[in-house]
């Protein structure tokens, strides 16, 4: 506890990306919940900021790389690569030594990282660690807004399959890392829309409901500076799931686990009931996946194939254009068998050449 009697809470912001993570850890922040600096600084696709902390970004990326995971990973499997990362210890320690002294700021702190989902294991262990109780605030917004938010900003190539794929995984999975567990202060559902529409009433929820004091004593400036940075038209991307044109398995499963996810945001929402249902949509997405992977097959050796093609053309393109650097009276010095069995082995002369 700090000297003002605060006890330490650690807010985690999880949800797919362009759900709106940023919105809500601004908000909080606004509002005198600190976020570690340096932040992510603000670009085109985020102008009012993302309210990440740098060194949060750089880690997961670290650690993705190394899993060999995407920060919009569709694959099932993908939660068992960056579940080994989350078991080790060093890990745990790095973050735990990490956090530490971010709580000499303020002793209520936000983690927000569109990657943040997940290592979420290793966040909840090492905030306990620190004496910190972690809370869980997962942001909700329609699927098809958040795969039409991607293609625009981040210009993906991927296809509204793939990304529509990503969401469910990475929603499903997120519901089920975030279920109470020993030492946890609770979570919450929180639908961008209703952000959006009366941010005052969502987020005093919030603070009660996950028993944040920042945001319980609040003052009126504070409030003001949020109504500042509430933009209405913060929603800028809008559509449906019909205008993804999806297959029709993924886009009946898209559908069930928004609407499913949209009940844990409504009050007593959150039960054992509602946790088997999710239970079942992952088993079934899991399902899918693997029905897809399996007759994907080709499609994948080809794609592998094509990618071996175009690094031995650019490695042959290289080696020619260090080739052509030697100087002239060097090249002549060399004898002409010489030249023709390297040119041969660049492929710029047929065996059958004299």
């Amino acid at each position: 506890m700090n000297p003002d009697g605060v006890p330490r809470k650690v807010l985690f912001v999880a949800g797919a990306g362009r759900s709106g993570t940023s919105t809500l850890a601004g908000i909080v922040s606004k509002l005198g919940m600190h976020v570690p600096l340096p932040e992510v600084p603000p670009d085109d696709s985020n102008p009012r900021g993302f309210s990440e902390p740098q060194w949060v970004v750089d880690v997961h990326d670290e650690w993705l790389r190394e899993a060999l995971v995407q920060v919009s990973d569709s694959r099932p499997n993908a939660w068992f690569e960056t579940g080994r990362i989350c078991s080790r210890e060093p890990a745990r320690i790095r973050v735990s030594e990490w956090l530490e002294p971010h709580f000499d700021q303020h002793p209520e702190l936000v983690i927000k990282d569109p990657r943040l989902s997940w290592f979420l294991g290793l966040w909840r262990v090492a905030a306990i660690r620190t004496g910190a109780t972690p809370v869980f605030a997962t942001m909700l917004r329609p699927p098809a807004e958040v795969v039409g938010s991607k293609q625009k900003y981040y210009a993906n190539k991927l296809g509204s399959a793939h990304l529509a794929a990503s969401w469910v995984n990475m929603l499903l999975h997120t519901e089920r890392a975030t279920r109470p567990a020993e030492g946890d202060g609770g979570r919450v559902f929180v639908r961008y829309e209703d952000l959006l529409t009366d941010w005052v009433k969502t987020t005093t929820a919030l603070g009660h409901s996950l028993g944040l004091q920042t945001i319980i004593h609040t003052r009126s400036d504070q409030i003001r500076e949020v109504h500042r940075f509430i933009d209405p038209h913060l929603r800028r991307v809008t559509s449906t799931l019909d205008d993804l044109a999806l297959p029709k398995r993924l886009h009946d499963l898209t559908a069930e686990t928004w609407e499913q996810l949209n009940d844990l945001a409504d009050e007593g929402g959150d039960n054992a009931h509602a946790h088997a249902t999710f239970d079942q949509l992952r088993e079934a997405y899991v399902e899918l996946y693997e029905e897809a992977e399996a007759i994907s097959r080709s499609t994948a050796e080809h794609a592998r194939l094509q990618a071996r093609r175009r690094a031995t053309a650019e490695a042959a393109a290289e080696s020619r254009s260090l080739a052509d650097r030697v100087p002239h009276d060097v090249r002549a010095a060399i004898p002409p068998s010489v030249r023709r069995a390297a040119r041969k082995a660049l492929g710029r002369e047929r065996d059958d050449q004299p």
